[in-house]
């Protein structure tokens, strides 16, 4: 493994394109490589129970409709599209009912762009189940790195960073599969660094989801082009007018390559036990503490107090929705449901659950108040009761997180309830056994089957 300096002020492009292009399976460490089944097992759950989510509809009619040849699998369903479409529908899939995983220091859903252009990919050129776990690996630690060096303002500005931040890891992710060297790579992240877009303004709109696929997308499309020599600028990042400086007031440069192939951001990722916007995570964990603690009754609460990191409010606050994806962002229905069903799942975030008459009236409760010395991975709540009691809670670290993880059966679980959801006719076992045992397999094509309806049949 190359040894890179902590300064990038010159050379992060390059660098972060020697490391990828450089990296061998055996750098890898066990955990790493464990982590990174973990998370393709849990993202094609994701994309297996967004399949036939209206957002994931739309998009590939449109796809469909345009799509080249028709050489990979649009995942859980019969349809074929061209490689590029169908990472896009898979990534939008993945992400459409914001169950897909976490890295929590930059807030970026690290798999939803990589693997789904990877999977998609594989049908295009034979690849090992090794080729895809090491390409995996890289574009994650790519695009999260890259994030670090970026956070926490550029999110607070309003740049959606999976999308931003993914199309980067696609891109390395991509070019190692496709063999690119280290100037191949480089131009490929050049061309990914330029195409970086995507806006929170969207997060409650069906084009939240198009950030996704674009990244995806557009990274794979970055790592093309880098392959037939279609250069781009060698500093794309570190540049006076590159990503980083562009993308952030001040970056910090050093967070490339600091212990790069030595420390993993993939063993921070955090897998989410509820459908919903990871920074209401620990409030559902808290208010559910309090119900089963305490045995309480919705009619039994007077006034919720919930408080949290200001991102909590910048991103929650939204006391009156009126369609399921955005009580999936509302900080106010998430506590109504949790107090009321004792629940968090698929169910308590669709349309008609949103607007049921005593959830709103719950929603109606809920106070929030902002605290920034209170991390975004912590929420305290405290609920009054109608005989003036008072009770709190207090969750420093969120169900999902590398603190408090789900095990690899807690995975398979959701994985399953993913599967019912979306696509109840793939064949659950075949496929889990797969995804666990994808390492030994020499042909993840031959695997991709398993994804769809037919072999279930």
């Amino acid at each position: 493994m190359a040894t890179f300096p902590t300064s990038t002020e010159h050379h992060a492009t390059k660098w972060l394109a020697q490391f990828v292009a450089g990296s061998h399976w055996e750098d890898i460490p066990a955990p790493v490589r464990h982590e990174a089944k973990r998370a393709i097992l849990n993202i094609v759950g994701c994309i297996l129970g967004g399949c036939r989510d209206d957002a994931t509809e739309r998009a590939l009619a449109v796809f469909d409709t345009f799509s080249g040849v028709r050489e990979a699998t649009v995942i859980g369903r019969v349809e074929r599209l061209d490689v590029l479409s169908a990472a896009f529908v898979n990534a939008v899939s993945s992400n459409a009912l914001d169950f897909d995983d976490t890295h929590p220091r930059t807030v970026i859903h690290p798999t939803a762009p990589v693997a789904p252009a990877l999977l998609a990919l594989s049908e295009r050129q034979r690849t090992t189940g090794v080729q895809l776990l090491h390409a995996f690996i890289l574009g994650v630690e790519v695009e999260c790195r890259i994030g670090n060096a970026i956070s926490p303002s550029h999110y607070k500005h309003g740049f959606h960073i999976t999308s931003t931040c993914g199309v980067l890891g696609s891109a390395a992710a991509s070019a190692k599969l496709l063999g690119l060297d280290a100037q191949h790579t480089t131009w490929a992240l050049g061309h990914a660094a330029t195409q970086a877009s995507g806006l929170v303004e969207s997060i409650t709109a069906m084009s939240k989801s198009t950030n996704t696929g674009g990244a995806a997308r557009n990274g794979m499309f970055a790592a093309f082009l880098a392959e037939r020599g279609f250069d781009a600028a060698e500093h794309a990042l570190e540049g006076q007018f590159g990503f980083l400086r562009v993308m952030c007031e001040r970056p910090n440069l050093a967070e490339i390559t600091k212990t790069l192939g030595i420390s993993w951001e993939l063993m921070q990722n955090a897998y989410k036990p509820y459908p919903t916007g990871v920074v209401l995570h620990p409030v559902i964990d808290a208010c559910l503490e309090l119900r089963r603690r305490h045995a309480i009754s919705a009619d039994q609460i007077e006034r919720i107090e919930v408080t949290g990191h200001p991102l909590l409010r910048d991103r929650t606050d939204r006391p009156t929705p009126v369609l399921g994806r955005e009580g999936r962002l509302s900080v106010q229905h998430s506590c109504a449901v949790a107090f009321l069903y004792g629940a968090a799942g698929m169910l308590q975030f669709t349309d008609s659950c949103v607007n049921e008459s005593k959830v709103i009236a719950i929603r109606e409760k809920v106070q929030l108040n902002e605290d920034a010395s209170v991390p975004a991975e912590s929420a305290y709540v405290s609920v009054r009761m109608m005989d003036g009691a008072v009770l709190t809670a207090h969750v420093p670290h969120m169900r999902g997180s590398a603190q408090r993880p789900l095990s690899d059966s807690d995975l398979e679980a959701k994985f399953r309830e993913n599967v019912s959801r979306g696509a109840s006719d793939v064949g659950v076992n075949r496929l889990i056994d797969a995804l666990w045992s994808c390492e030994q397999t020499d042909d993840v094509g031959q695997m991709m089957k398993l994804t769809t309806p037919e072999v279930s049949l």
